[in-house]
């Protein structure tokens, strides 16, 4: 079994990926959610950045400077990632992390972690892109810094292959409009493929019925 299926499973044991009625952020009602959230044990944030190390090896097993996690959900990522990939891979890349509002006292500033210099090439890790809003926020700040920070490589969990403003998926949407390099650990395909009919722990999560409600969600929402 690949970290790709290892990670599906993951997903399904931490309570992290469930299937019934949920709405997203943009009003769609969706037969499934990725809560991560849910994260929540040492065991569980160790796996966690064993995948994301594992994803950052197989597609960018060089040029990266920096590991950056956007607050707040990304900061536990990018240290999990970071740590991995040192004990894993013995590729010991700095991270860093931006706070909410700057700091006026000690040491201040708007970032935690590593200093980014001019020509630093950027990863950024997010747990699940949908409407790439906060994937956004986070190049204007590096724009903010006034430093000439090369963002290269965006990794995520999860690709959910809906539309973002257009036809494209966002996922898509970034790559074609910022030139970033997307990364998804699975897409909502590796998780259909994998899971239908499949017995984890003895339950069958993705059933005949769940399936066609995710089929049918992407005939509606998926990028065309």
């Amino acid at each position: 079994m690949g970290y790709k299926e290892e990670f599906i499973t993951f997903m399904v044991r931490a309570g992290v990926l469930t299937f019934g009625d949920f709405t997203t952020k943009s009003g769609r009602q969706t037969p499934y959610f990725v809560n991560t959230g849910n994260y929540k044990t040492g065991a569980q944030a160790a796996l966690l950045g064993d995948y994301y190390a594992a994803c950052i090896q197989d597609r960018a097993p060089q040029g990266i400077d920096c590991l950056f996690g956007p607050a707040y959900k990304g900061i536990p990522l990018a240290v999990t990632a970071a740590a991995s990939l040192y004990r894993t891979y013995d590729r010991d890349l700095p991270y860093c992390f931006n706070r909410k509002e700057a700091k006026d006292h000690g040491e201040g500033g708007s970032l935690v972690g590593y200093k980014l210099r001019d020509g630093d090439r950027v990863a950024i890790i997010e747990d699940v892109v949908t409407a790439g809003t906060a994937v956004r926020e986070t190049l204007a700040f590096f724009e903010s810094l006034g430093k000439r920070v090369r963002v290269e490589h965006l990794f995520v969990s999860v690709d959910r292959m809906e539309r973002g403003t257009g036809d494209r998926t966002t996922l898509d949407e970034l790559r074609q409009d910022y030139g970033i390099q997307v990364h998804p650990i699975v897409t909502v395909r590796d998780i259909i493929d994998y899971l239908h009919g499949r017995t984890i722990d003895g339950q069958v999560v993705l059933d005949d019925h769940r399936r066609e409600r995710m089929e049918d969600y992407l005939a509606r929402y998926g990028a065309k």
